[in-house]
């Protein structure tokens, strides 16, 4: 009995611990369109031609290329089936993206897809007018090495001894060295391992979505061991059958024999002796006018094609291979638009202020209507999110008459992104750089790589560094690609760069292009933003008429001071988009009659609700032991509180505590203030004795956000001495500065972005340190007219500025 109570004890904790598992990974469920396919079993990571009859799977095909949307492939349980219903389909494909449609002189369509990961139906929805599906994506889990160990050993054995007595290209063994990761090589040795021991092609196509089913890769390498083992038993049979053995001999030589007439026909000129499909290549790579390199490989790899039968793997990765070199614009350009006063005028259409990067722009114009063959450019844009760095890369193509094409490679880890695939798999590709230049259709267009400074590494390669080339003018203009195998020009290539954070950026790369900065906006700035662009485009977006919706200008003013909190103007579009939706919705239920509808600053809180932010300086700092900071953040500048107070102790037990999630470099600031604090006591007018007799509490608000830098050391400082001398901070002061155990103030970065915090917030008086002066340069005249800006040499001089005198 204690037995029995002590095992379903067990097998409740069991359950408990797979329900908590479950709880942690959700499953992702997706709703597709299914194309169903026969006679083949699609499996991850390939790319696989396709043949496109029937109305439902064209409809589908045709959707999806145009969209670029992602499909479900099925394999059919009986390939006779022509009107296949949901029992007809196995419950396992995988997912794909239709890389090509195109349809031949026979009126056939022939798309060529590429598939991703697996996925289960969970549900079927309709048929019409193609099939759809609810799935749920399966992820697999890689095991441990050790346990899955002993199966590659005997895999790779018995692979090795059936190479021999097999005649594929490239050998099993080879895509064995070359592959590491389990799953993907049981998957690549189920799809090219031929089954001639299987008599049905039903039973083969069973034994493979077998395979496809199993997620778990020990038992999926188990099955792919099994039909290895039955090849071999196979195999023994077979050639103990002499007339098949003759058979197939004879069907070899007489292969070979009518290879050696269609060569022996070409080269007497009689292109009607070799396959429509090679002499179609033929003639394409004829009239490519690749460089000579090129031509090369794509002449070799044309006449290793014409030996290879067409339902050969290898078949398609040659043919793609092909097509990528013919399709790619080795010699295509667009033609230039030098038209300084043209370019200047799109520019200023677009994008209000940021005369520094429009001023950069016209002067690469100007050198190349001086110089055709000049070498760059690399740009970077950098700044917080929504100040219009990607839409500047728009504007240039624009104002260039430029095709414009982009890549975000933000989490991006993979090098084989930048640098493409070796043509060792199927469904290898080139990198994502040449992929884009081929969709541009020109080798001279604008070429935006965004987020440069979010690019991961890991096992897979480092891909910023594999960009080292791609932004190099003195290398780029033979880029080496994994998968072409031969260099391609980007010389020509206008590349230009986003982030966020410059010293994010790898250095090597950082040092091969040009930084240019773009700040936050002051609230003129973004006002005049939203009424140029922003409420027009809303307008527009929401199929509304400017006579039908008008914004007053104060109603503006108080969305981007009490609505939004940022440098760019991305929320501030966003509130206008809201308002948009929300009178569009009363056009449509006619609950409005009389236009225009003005919105008003009393319209506001109907539209989106209280405001979100709202000034409290004279609260906080009314006490002692408040100090107001200015930070930077990749988003823009902000302001920081500092708040500090005293806690009565036994005596000898006095001592500073600090809190609010503070790092390694804030912490040290804070021991330098205590230090310079505890030393100067006197000059200060500081009583010793509260060092011994009360403790100090140190904490910086919003603890759960990470604070790091020097720059709060000022306002550390202030904190501390209105606490220690009961003299409260001045309710329209914020400072930056770093500080020294000698008392000195050292200058600090981002001064823009924080006196654009600073005034956002209504701070009046700003202080900074004597050396940053010249960082004023880079605001507007009209933000500096509206501050007072104290510089300082020493943290004494702050005292006086930003304490209230007794």
């Amino acid at each position: 009995m204690n037995k029995t109570n002590t095992q379903k004890q067990k097998n409740r904790t069991k359950n408990h611990s797979v329900a908590n598992k479950r709880k942690n990974h959700p499953k992702k469920i997706i709703t597709l369109g299914i194309l169903p396919l026969r006679n083949i079993v699609v499996f991850p990571g390939e790319q696989v031609p396709l043949i496109v009859k029937r109305q439902r799977s064209l409809e589908l095909a045709r959707l999806a290329w145009g969209e670029d949307r992602l499909i479900g492939v099925i394999t059919q349980k009986d390939p006779q089936i022509e009107d296949c219903h949901f029992k007809d389909l196995y419950s396992v494909g995988v997912l794909a993206r239709i890389v090509d449609l195109k349809q031949d002189k026979h009126q056939m369509f022939h798309a060529l897809i590429e598939s991703q990961e697996r996925f289960r139906v969970i549900k079927w929805l309709r048929r019409n007018p193609y099939l759809l599906a609810q799935v749920e994506i399966l992820t697999e889990k890689l095991p441990n090495q050790k346990k899955i160990e002993p199966l590659l050993i005997e895999l790779k054995e018995r692979i090795k001894k059936t190479d021999k007595r097999l005649e594929i290209h490239p050998p099993l063994s080879e895509i064995f060295e070359k592959i590491t990761h389990p799953g993907k090589l049981a998957d690549l040795i189920a799809l090219v391992l031929p089954l001639p021991h299987i008599p049905s092609e039903k039973q083969r196509i069973q034994k493979k979505q077998e395979i496809l089913e199993t997620v778990e890769i020990k038992k999926r390498l188990n099955k792919v061991l099994d039909l290895v083992r039955g090849l071999e038993v196979g195999m023994d049979v077979q050639e103990e059958v002499g007339k098949e053995a003759y058979k197939k001999y004879r069907v070899f030589y007489l292969q070979e024999q009518m290879k050696a007439i269609q060569k022996e026909l070409r080269s007497l000129g009689e292109e009607d002796g070799e396959d429509s499909d090679i002499a179609e290549l033929r003639t394409k790579i004829k009239k490519a006018n690749l460089p000579k390199e090129a031509k090369k490989a794509a002449e070799k790899e044309l006449e290793r094609l014409a030996y290879v039968p067409p339902a050969a793997a290898e078949y398609t990765v040659i043919r793609s291979y092909l097509d990528w070199l013919i399709e790619l614009p080795w010699n295509k350009s667009t033609q230039d638009n030098l038209d300084l006063v043209r370019a200047e005028k799109i520019l200023n259409q677009d994008h209000y202020n940021l005369e520094k990067v429009k001023k950069r722009i016209l002067e690469y114009l100007a050198v190349r209507k001086l110089k055709a063959d000049m070498k760059g450019p690399i740009l970077c844009f950098v700044g917080p999110p929504g100040t219009g760095k990607t839409s500047l890369g728009k504007s240039i193509a624009r104002a260039l008459n430029r095709k414009f094409v982009r890549i975000a490679l933000g989490g991006v880890k993979d090098e084989a992104e930048i640098r493409g695939h070796r043509r060792t798999y199927i469904g290898a590709l080139p990198g994502r750089i040449i992929q884009q230049i081929k969709r541009a259709g020109a080798n001279n267009p604008v070429f935006m790589i965004d987020e440069i400074d979010k690019i991961g590494t890991d096992w897979r390669g480092d891909p910023s560094s594999a960009l080292l080339e791609v932004l190099d003018p003195e290398q780029n203009h033979s880029f080496s690609d994994h998968y072409l195998e031969v260099p391609f020009d980007l010389s020509k290539v206008m590349f230009i760069a986003t982030a966020n954070v410059e010293e994010a950026i790898l250095p090597a790369l950082r040092d091969r292009m040009e930084i240019l900065h773009l700040s936050g906006y002051t609230s003129e700035e973004k006002l005049k933003i939203a009424q140029r662009y922003l409420v027009p485009r809303q307008l527009a977006e929401h199929g509304l008429k400017p006579s039908q919706l008008k914004f007053n200008k104060k109603a503006l003013q108080v969305i981007i001071q009490d609505y939004t909190r940022e440098a760019g103007v991305r929320n501030l579009e966003r509130e206008i988009a809201n308002i948009c939706r929300k009178v569009a919705k009363d056009v449509v239920t006619k609950k409005i009659k009389k236009f225009p509808i003005r919105i008003t600053q009393k319209d506001l809180p109907q539209f989106l609700g209280p405001a979100k932010y709202f000034s409290e300086l004279a609260e906080k700092t009314s006490k002692p032991g408040v100090a107001v900071g200015l930070a930077w953040t990749p988003y823009g500048g902000e302001i920081m509180f500092v708040e500090a107070t005293l806690m009565k102790q036994k005596k000898g037990n006095g001592g500073l505590t600090a809190t609010g999630h503070l790092g390694k470099v804030m912490k040290e600031s804070i021991e330098a203030v205590r230090s310079y604090i505890w030393a100067n006591a006197a000059s200060l007018k500081i009583d010793p004795s509260i060092f011994e007799n009360y403790r100090i509490h140190l904490h910086v608000p919003s603890g759960a956000v990470p604070k790091d830098g020097p720059s709060a050391g000022l306002a550390i400082f202030i904190a501390l001495v209105s606490l220690l001398t009961n003299r409260p901070t001045r309710p329209d002061v914020a400072m930056s500065g770093e500080i020294t155990l000698r008392g000195r103030v050292l200058p600090v970065g981002g001064i823009k972005e924080k006196v654009l915090a600073a005034k956002q917030a209504g701070i009046k008086t700003i202080i900074l340190p004597e050396k940053n002066k010249n960082d004023l340069e880079e605001i507007i005249p009209e933000v500096r007219k509206k501050l007072n800006f104290k510089f300082v040499r020493e943290m004494k001089e702050v005292v006086k500025l930003a304490l209230v005198q007794k």
